[in-house]
């Protein structure tokens, strides 16, 4: 990767391809920092817990990195997310106003989030429009655990294609089922540009 820079951060040097595991495309050379702060926090496989880093995922700096998910043609022709990125969008950004609040010990007037979030889901990623997302409350101060809701896959990239129109409009605007014609048949080698001065991959 030497000579080349973070596609998401544009100031680190790169270290890795990143690529998306539901589509098998690669997305762009990430750094190390930006690589680890895309990965869902996996619990188990189908399971993952939402950390209080997705707030810079989906909201401080979400039009950079939604641009760098649709660099996906997979995803971006079916205006989503892998199933791991939607379902913790879903219940970071969808199920927000689900999330329990109790009163912070240190202010009587201010109440803090329940819990840590965590999101698990019924099926595969082979197969995500038969999948279930279940969005759930861990470590509750109070001692519950509890289910906040259940999710169905279809609805859940309903949601989010709103969302995404709303939210960062150039991406949105570059999605969309017209395009999937323009999805190749058969997965093909990245072929890097090295003819510019920033041997730019895309």
């Amino acid at each position: 990767m030497a000579g080349w820079t973070c596609a998401v951060c544009r100031t680190a040097p790169a270290t890795v391809l990143d690529h998306c595991h539901e589509h098998g495309y690669v997305r762009a050379p990430l750094c190390q920092s930006c690589n680890t702060q895309e990965r869902p926090d996996h619990l188990y496989p189908n399971d993952i817990r939402v950390t209080d880093r997705y707030t810079r995922l989906f909201t401080t700096n979400a039009t950079d990195w939604l641009h760098h998910w649709h660099r996906c043609p997979g995803c971006r022709t079916r205006t989503t997310l892998p199933l791991p990125h939607l379902a913790a969008w879903t219940a970071h950004t969808a199920c927000r106003s689900l999330r329990p609040t109790h009163r912070d010990t240190h202010s009587s007037r201010r109440r803090k989030p329940c819990g840590t979030l965590r999101v698990s889901w019924t099926g595969s990623h082979h197969a995500p429009h038969s999948c279930l997302l279940t969005v759930k409350v861990d470590f509750c101060p109070s001692g519950e655990h509890r289910d906040l809701t259940r999710v169905p896959y279809r609805q859940a990239a309903e949601q989010f294609r709103i969302w995404l129109a709303e939210t960062a409009p150039t991406v949105a605007a570059a999605a969309g089922p017209d395009r999937l014609d323009d999805l190749p048949t058969q997965f093909r080698p990245v072929i890097p540009n090295t003819s510019s001065k920033d041997l730019g991959l895309f």
